[in-house]
């Protein structure tokens, strides 16, 4: 590069400054440094105000000539001056970003150079240390990283693409659609790391470093895997989801223990227990079936009634009918264990 440089310099000094330029991110490239060295390097070089901004996050760049923040941004960290060209940052044909100068004066005749270039570093520091935003990925990639004929090498790159750095964990969980969007999903459960979501076969995919039950907005249903490998992870974040109810929306796999064997028998042998024969009739009453969960839940009257929000001897009558419609005593151990794993049952049937 140095050389051509030197022959094309006799020609056209911008052709000179151009390559010199491209051989500088070039080696900043190759140095691999972070975005942070990146927009120091790009504010030394072209003697302004450079910046950076990826829209997921948020996260802006500023940086003066000096190295240091440049002072008086915009609230949002966004620049408030003259703006010398703007360049987005593209990742495998989305666009993540934008980079920009800040030049009080007229823009530089290499400023064009420098943030082509600029851009091009930024989307590979983004690959490289992970994605720029939580956001949907492609579901093939997704696809690559679950499936349970993928061989390892696959997987792996699937993963290297879609922003995840070798050797971290990627733990697994299944979301149902609901009201909150699935990329809005993931970055609530695993803020401020890489994040991917996709739908696959209708059913919202999350792969993150780390999944946080208790941050799963509200309304959202979700089943946590356990294993740490990503298609393993998925059959179990898939088979939680399937007892995910109102009262336990979310589900991890690992708190299930023996009540996950039930996804392992047959839809037809469920089908054709009668204790959940019986409790399909009941289907047509959700308070029915929200006061047997309650009182199965807690094996308490008085609990289940503090839970419902309803009076003791309420929820008493309710058991008593139910008990009645299962053919069941639902006031000993025995009839309440029954009714218990019926409801568990019906809902795989069900989810």
């Amino acid at each position: 590069m140095e050389a051509l440089a030197v022959r094309l310099s006799g020609l056209d000094p911008y052709v000179d400054g151009a390559l010199r330029i491209v051989a500088f991110y070039d080696t900043l490239m190759r140095r691999r440094v972070d975005l942070a060295a990146l927009a120091r390097a790009s504010a030394g070089l072209a003697e302004c105000v450079a910046g950076i901004r990826l829209f997921g996050t948020g996260r802006t760049i500023r940086v003066s000539p000096d190295g240091g923040a440049a002072p008086d941004g915009a609230p949002d960290g966004a620049p408030d001056g003259p703006v010398s060209g703007s360049v987005a940052v593209v990742l495998d044909e989305e666009e993540i970003g934008s980079v920009w100068l800040e030049r009080p004066g007229p823009a530089g005749p290499l400023d064009e150079v420098l943030l082509e270039r600029l851009a091009i570093a930024v989307a590979a520091a983004v690959e490289r240390y992970g994605p720029a935003r939580t956001t949907m990925a492609d579901p093939a990639l997704v696809e690559l990283v679950i499936g349970a004929g993928t061989d390892e090498a696959a997987r792996a790159r699937a993963l290297r693409l879609l922003g995840f750095a070798a050797g971290t964990p990627v733990r697994v969980a299944a979301v149902r659609p609901g009201p909150v969007p699935l990329d809005r999903v993931g970055g609530l459960v695993c803020p401020g790391r890489p994040v991917k979501g996709a739908v696959v076969a209708g059913v919202g995919v999350v792969l993150a470093p780390a999944v946080e039950p208790d941050r799963f907005p509200q309304g959202v249903y979700a089943g946590i895997g356990a294993a740490g490998r990503p298609d393993v992870a998925w059959r179990e974040a898939r088979t939680a989801l399937r007892f995910a109810t109102a009262r336990e929306p979310v589900v991890r796999y690992a708190a299930l223990g023996a009540l996950a064997l039930l996804a392992e028998v047959p839809r037809e042998v469920l089908r054709g227990n009668p204790d959940v024969a019986a409790l399909a009739r009941l289907a047509g009453s959700p308070e029915d079936l929200e006061t047997l969960d309650a009182y199965c839940a807690t094996g308490s009257l008085r609990r289940a009634a503090d839970l419902l929000h309803l009076h003791h001897s309420s929820v008493a009558r309710r058991i008593e009918q139910i008990g009645r419609v299962l053919d069941l005593d639902l006031t000993g151990t025995p009839g309440l264990y029954r009714a218990g794993l019926a409801l568990a049952a019906w809902r795989l049937l069900e989810g």
